[in-house]
């Protein structure tokens, strides 16, 4: 290996350092902030129909911002747009504290729509890592950086009575704890990536993209200076295929998932139960993301699509069957593993497709799709359950996941016959 590419090499591995701490430390920050979100909700309102208000702000936030982030970063690079991002959820973090502090429904909000928007940052951090990496790497990437979501899953909780505590030692509202403590990490969630996602992406991403175009000449016609309109990119079927694959693989995952507590609820299981449950579908959806990412670019994006859609299937199938916590651990472990074959695999199909110049504003869009899709299935989930209980919200999951995985077939199947006539003609 020469020195250049030694030096490169160390640049790569620097980036994804810091996008995975950084993306570690956001999960934790928000998941903190998420347990009491509720709670605090409904106390504040008065009203237990509000509980779930928090959580739908936020998907409406991260929904409505991940387009125009999109376009940030392709204007002002990656590293300034990710720092702004952050530095929304300080300010919602800060916030809430306020509102908490004077008992304000309304300010309580607000704050929980400045989060969302956040979140709508955070999420392109797995696409800024693919970026600056070539085809055969970028899965492994984005499998590692979407593992950071397990230091989520581990310190976010952990942070909860740690920080409640603390305020109430100082004679304050220990509400405020988790806010608190979020504000905090994401301030240094900010310091390391201004400080050390240098170069900036972008810039090193454009280097590997005409690598690639020069290596590729059949990409060239991607790589032209404005990239293409949004509208043609998001016809190609693999574009269509990445999207697909990510928005129902989360809407199926979302619906299980937010509705099995309330189904072990009615069902007399104890808390602790229920939180090993939620713990086994985390450890599926965010513990084996390294070796996920290793899988796709071992046996390709198409396969492991399948592969997540077969995971899902089998989950939909096996959560109703049984009460027992150990079947129901399995099934909900499957779902997030599932929905992590599918959803890393997808990410990276559309990091494929993508020339550099329109990566931003495109990745922005489908990110604005997956978060409509999860938000779409939080708020059905309930009425399913209601109409039908678990078994119902678990047929709908089924069906949602056959029919990924017709669109997988057929476009797949499109994308082979545009490649036919191409090279025909």
């Amino acid at each position: 290996m020469s020195a250049i590419d030694q030096s490169l090499r160390r640049v790569q591995e620097r980036i994804v350092a810091v996008l995975f701490t950084s993306s570690g430390l956001f999960s934790a920050s928000m998941i903190a902030t998420f347990t009491l979100s509720p709670i605090i909700a409904a106390e504040l309102s008065g009203n237990d129909i509000a509980a779930g208000w928090p959580n739908t702000l936020g998907l409406v936030g991260r929904a409505a911002f991940a387009v125009p982030f999109g376009y940030l970063m392709d204007l002002i690079g990656r590293r300034l747009s990710l720092s702004l991002g952050y530095a929304i959820a300080v300010l919602g973090s800060i916030i809430s504290v306020w509102a908490v502090s004077m008992m304000n429904f309304r300010v309580f909000m607000a704050g929980a729509l400045l989060l969302g928007m956040a979140r709508a940052a955070s999420d392109q951090s797995r696409y800024i890592g693919a970026e600056v990496f070539s085809f055969s790497r970028r899965a492994k990437v984005i499998g590692i950086i979407v593992s950071a979501g397990t230091i989520g899953a581990i310190l976010g909780p952990l942070l909860v009575p740690l920080s409640t505590g603390w305020m109430s030692s100082m004679g304050r509202s220990e509400w405020a704890g988790p806010f608190v403590v979020s504000a905090l990490l994401l301030i240094i969630t900010i310091s390391v990536v201004f400080l050390f996602l240098r170069p900036d992406p972008q810039q090193l991403g454009q280097g590997i993209a005409d690598q690639e175009a020069a290596e590729d000449p059949q990409n060239i016609e991607n790589t032209a200076a404005d990239g293409r309109p949004l509208r043609e990119i998001f016809a190609a079927p693999m574009v269509q295929l990445a999207v697909l694959s990510m928005v129902l693989s989360y809407f199926v995952m979302a619906m299980l998932m937010v509705i099995t507590p309330l189904h072990m609820n009615r069902h007399d299981h104890s808390t602790t139960a229920i939180s090993g449950v939620i713990m086994a579908h985390t450890l599926g959806m965010f513990g084996l993301s390294w070796f996920t990412g290793w899988l796709i670019d071992r046996f390709g994006r198409i396969q492991m699509i399948v592969a997540g859609t077969a995971v899902l299937m089998s989950s939909c199938v096996l959560a109703p069957l049984s009460l027992r916590v150990p079947i129901l651990g399995l099934a909900l472990f499957l779902l997030g593993l599932g929905w992590n074959f599918c959803f890393v695999a997808g990410s990276t199909l559309l990091s494929d497709a993508l020339a550099q110049q329109e990566r931003g504003r495109a990745q922005g869009a489908s990110e604005m799709l997956v978060a409509l899709g999860s938000g779409a299935a939080s708020f059905l989930t309930g009425i399913f359950f209601a109409q039908g209980q678990y078994l119902l919200v678990s047929f709908i999951g089924l069906a949602g996941t056959l029919l990924l995985l017709l669109g997988t077939v057929v476009l797949f199947r499109q994308q082979k016959m545009i490649e036919m006539l191409s090279s025909s003609g």
